[in-house]
């Protein structure tokens, strides 16, 4: 067995739309299958907000690999070991939270990256490669290819020095997260405010100069959402399962409730 393409790194580098299933409370192994059938691209596994356990978590990308659809998790701020621990078993990418700065995004990717690139600990063969690695030096050369590292991009100081960040090799998106970005900046939720499109631009820009992908999140408005992808964002968090399930449930409540 070979290693299993992250479809959503191809995307992006092909400048085209890649949609991700946010992940927050479910926890079967048809998550990724469900995500394929509404058409989108990567699960969004959140460790972040989400009760997931590294075992939780990589059950979730284990079962997502033969489906297409790539697992990527989003660790917390302080928990890159378990970002390593969710790429042995089954990840193809992860996301870093509260990435301010060129000497943090540098940090991660020296964690995520196997030498020369980084530090990456080789643990064995990966679920990635189904458990049937080639040689060390093949294998991990493949791996750092095929990983997805993105940095979220969350506060005002993170946009100042998104130029810096995105330099950063071995860094492959830049993420905004739009809420929590919006509260750093006192306007917390105000997603069409100028200052959050100020962001996206500078942000964009950064990524173009250093061929990174853009990354929104925290975007659910259709014309707002639609502003930035003509902007150039690609890397895009759809919605999550909770949102998914209460407006198919609360649609349909309504429907049947109309009909007495």
């Amino acid at each position: 067995m070979g290693l299993t393409e992250n479809k959503t790194k191809r995307k992006l580098a092909n400048n085209e739309l890649a949609l991700g299933f946010g992940v927050t409370h479910l926890r079967t192994s048809a998550t990724a299958m469900i995500a394929a059938a509404a058409d989108h691209d990567w699960l969004f596994i959140d460790m972040e907000h989400g009760a997931f356990s590294v075992q939780e978590a990589t059950q979730l990308c284990i079962a997502a690999l033969p489906t297409g659809i790539t697992p990527i998790v989003r660790i917390c701020a302080g928990a890159l070991d378990e970002g390593t621990r969710c790429l042995d078993n089954g990840a193809l990418g992860v996301v870093v939270p509260h990435v301010d700065t060129a000497a943090r995004a540098k940090e991660i990717a020296d964690a995520f990256r196997y030498p020369p690139l980084g530090h990456r600990s080789w643990g064995g063969p990966p679920a990635a490669f189904g458990y049937r690695a080639p040689g060390n030096a093949e294998a991990q050369a493949a791996l750092n290819e095929t990983i997805l590292v993105v940095a979220m991009i969350e506060s005002p100081q993170a946009v100042a020095n998104a130029k810096e960040i995105a330099a950063v090799e071995g860094i492959d998106a830049l993420l905004i997260g739009t809420s929590d970005l919006s509260a750093e900046m006192g306007i917390s939720g105000q997603i069409d405010h100028p200052r959050v499109a100020e962001a996206y631009a500078s942000v964009g820009a950064a990524c173009r100069d250093h061929g990174k992908a853009l990354g929104m999140g925290g975007i659910y408005d259709k014309d707002v959402a639609s502003r930035f992808i003509k902007g150039g964002a690609r890397f895009i968090l759809s919605g999550s399962d909770h949102t998914y399930v209460l407006t198919g449930a609360k649609a349909r409540a309504e429907t049947l409730r109309a009909a007495v």
